[in-house]
C-alpha cells in the first residue's frame, strides 16, 4: 500500500461501486501512479491526502494500453460512474485469471456483499454471524506489478544468456 493508494481510497469511500472501481484500479497496478494526469489531489481532508480519479481522462489516456489493461479500465470506469457503460461480453473475455479475480472481487464489493453475513440459523442464534464477501479481494496485492517484475527478471536473464550486446 502507498500513500497514493490510501488517498484514492479516501476519495472513493462511502459508495461501494466507486470504492470497487478505485480498488480495482489500485490493484491493477498501472493506473494509480504518482503524476498520472487523471489523478488530482483535491486537498487534505481532516489532515489526510485525498486524490480523485478523473475516469474520463483515464479512459482517454489509456487508449494505448494493452487490451486487458484497457478492459480493467473500462470495468472500473463503469463501476465508478453510472453513465459509464461496459460490454461485459467484450470486457471479460480478454482477462487472465488474476485480472478476472480482481473484477469478480470488485463486482462483489460493489454489490455490498462484504457487508452481509453468511451464517446458519444456529450460528445466528448464538451471535456468531461473520461478515464474508461473496468473492473477497485476492490476497495477492498487485498481480500486474508482480507479473512485470517476473517479466523483467526473465528479460534480464535472457539478455545475460545471449552475451554482450553488439553494436554496428
Amino acid at each position: 500500500m502507498s500513500e497514493l493508494d490510501d488517498a484514492v481510497r479516501r476519495w472513493a469511500m462511502g459508495v461501494y461501486p466507486v470504492e470497487a472501481g478505485a480498488e480495482l484500479l489500485i490493484r491493477q497496478g498501472k493506473a494509480i501512479v504518482e503524476g498520472a494526469p487523471w489523478l488530482t489531489d483535491i486537498g487534505p481532508v481532516g489532515g489526510q491526502r485525498v486524490t480523485e480519479i478523473d475516469h474520463v481522462k483515464l479512459w482517454d489516456e489509456s487508449r494505448g494500453w494493452s487490451g486487458s489493461e484497457r478492459r480493467i479500465v473500462d470495468i472500473a470506469r463503469s463501476l465508478m460512474n453510472s453513465r459509464g457503460r461496459v460490454n461485459l461480453h467484450d470486457a471479460v473475455t480478454g482477462l487472465n485469471r488474476d485480472q478476472l479475480e480482481l473484477v469478480l472481487a470488485a463486482v462483489a464489493h460493489a454489490a455490498g456483499s462484504h457487508e452481509t453475513s453468511r451464517t446458519t440459523s444456529t450460528e445466528e442464534q448464538r451471535g456468531n454471524a461473520t461478515l464474508e464477501s461473496a468473492f473477497p479481494w485476492p490476497s495477492r496485492y498487485n498481480t500486474i506489478a508482480r507479473f512485470r517484475s517476473m517479466r523483467a527478471q526473465a528479460h534480464d536473464a535472457a539478455g545475460q544468456a545471449a552475451g554482450p550486446a553488439r553494436s554496428l
